[in-house]
């Protein structure tokens, strides 16, 4: 019996699935469908990390990421300096602060005297 998936997967997996004793039946994604296979794995691999925090699957996040930076035409370094610019404007998460409520200083208007 055969289970339709139609999914991103890693490349190896299918010669696991036919070293295995399965079969399988595959397609190359084209340029123009890429980017939502990508995201569709990205929400994939969240929800499983969701259900089993471990580093295991972060790992798997984390390969969606690569994959979708590449993909992007960006490199590892130039990510990795953008979140380091970022961080030093904006900090990380290591206070663990909770926003509770802020007021929109957009929204401040000038009370009438």
């Amino acid at each position: 019996m055969m289970i339709q998936y139609n999914k991103l997967v890693r490349d190896r997996i299918p010669e696991i699935i036919e070293r295995s004793g399965g079969m399988c039946s595959t397609r190359t994604c084209s340029k123009d469908e890429i980017m939502k296979y990508l995201v569709e794995k990205l929400k994939e691999e969240i929800a499983e990390f969701r259900q089993n925090e471990s580093v295991e699957e972060l790992a798997d996040i984390l390969e969606v990421c690569y994959a979708l930076i590449e993909e992007m035409g960006n490199t590892r370094t130039e990510v990795e300096d953008i979140r380091k610019k970022k961080r030093e404007k904006r900090g990380a998460f290591r206070k663990r602060i909770i926003l509770i409520e802020a007021s929109d200083p957009a929204s401040r208007r000038k009370s009438p005297k």
